[in-house]
């Protein structure tokens, strides 16, 4: 399902919640309230997630609609809602003590990081099939 809306976004997702296992394994020996680490940390990869999902989704109908006169600002409310939506679930957490806050946070920087990391992790499932579809330098400097 995930592939049908964009062809990065299982690997994005898939990048998310690896970071996620990473930060959780790294973190959660350090903290006393191990609960709220995690609670927090889950609130905060599945927010980014959703993000993700959410801007695959905007992306797709920017493209069907990019004729239109409006799809410029219909993209720019999007974007403000999915961080109201993160804002309004920061809150809650804050208002109902449901997790750490900054656990939370750091798992919505999943997306980034797993944005970032995507073209490294691209490469290197490429070069384990064995796909020809990357070039080097180094071929193309010999050829000459």
């Amino acid at each position: 399902m995930l592939r049908r809306l964009n062809d990065a976004l299982p690997g994005l997702v898939l990048g998310i919640i690896l970071y996620g296992i990473v930060i959780e394994l790294l973190g959660v020996w350090f903290v006393e309230d191990k609960l709220r680490y995690t609670t927090g940390l889950l609130i905060g990869i599945a927010l980014a997630c959703g993000m993700a999902v959410n801007i695959a989704v905007v992306l797709q109908d920017s493209l069907d609609c990019y004729e239109q006169s409006n799809a410029r600002q219909k993209i720019m409310a999007k974007a403000l809602m999915r961080y109201a939506v993160v804002v309004a679930v920061f809150f809650v957490m804050m208002k109902w003590n449901l997790g750490n806050l900054f656990t939370a946070f750091i798992g919505v920087m999943g997306l980034k990081v797993s944005a970032y990391l995507q073209s490294f992790g691209h490469k290197i499932i490429v070069k384990r099939k064995g796909r020809g579809d990357v070039s080097s330098d180094s071929e193309n400097s010999h050829s000459t």
